[in-house]
């Protein structure tokens, strides 16, 4: 059984279910990307700069993964 024939069978309710899983796995994330970069600006003021630079783009991958889950758990509720 390939992987495709099991994507397939699932049943249309679990992709809205693995839609909101992505939704809310984004969410914790970012929410645990957000939070160290401002305990790290509060120990090191002069790095902010940086620690936003990196901080944009941490949030970023996070939510292109997300993203990505989210399209394909739609695509099984509308196959």
């Amino acid at each position: 059984m390939t992987l495709m024939t099991i994507m397939l069978e699932v049943q249309p309710g679990f992709g809205a279910i693995g839609a909101g899983l992505a939704a809310i796995g984004a969410g914790i994330g970012i929410g645990q990307i957000g939070k160290g970069a401002v305990e790290g600006i509060a120990r090191q003021p002069e790095a902010a700069n940086e620690i936003r630079a990196n901080m944009i783009l941490a949030a970023a991958l996070v939510e292109g993964v997300a993203l990505l889950a989210a399209v394909a758990g739609l695509l099984a509720v509308f196959h």
